[in-house]
């Protein structure tokens, strides 16, 4: 999974948005900045510092799952236990991406296999 800009050293969220499958009015929903944030060149740490979480949970799962196809998926569509049917995307949305990493975590050190 390729994510970053090119010729740069932040994340592409036209990259995010394109293999997430939302458009970028959803995903600056879902990281909390406004949209125009997204395209705006002076705003490229502050995007690159949203997207981080919702990267590194399509990495990890990608990893877990075998492939990014499957996590992304996972990321919009499967309920995490213990969090109400909440998925990682509605989590993610409600700030709690952390939450979302540490239960990778979990699931990848065997606890919740």
């Amino acid at each position: 999974m390729h994510f970053m800009e090119d010729g740069s050293p932040y994340l592409s969220a036209s990259r995010v948005s394109e293999f997430l499958g939302i458009t970028r009015s959803e995903l600056a929903q879902l990281v909390g900045v406004a949209r125009n944030t997204l395209a705006a060149k002076s705003g490229a740490r502050k995007v690159d510092q949203a997207l981080s979480p919702v990267v590194r949970i399509l990495a990890m799962t990608a990893g877990m799952a075998g492939g990014g196809d499957s996590a992304a998926v996972w990321f919009k569509h499967q309920p995490i236990p213990g969090w109400a049917g909440k998925t990682a995307y509605d989590l993610v949305a409600e700030g709690k991406g952390d939450k979302v990493l540490a239960y990778l975590e979990t699931v990848r050190s065997g606890v919740y296999s």
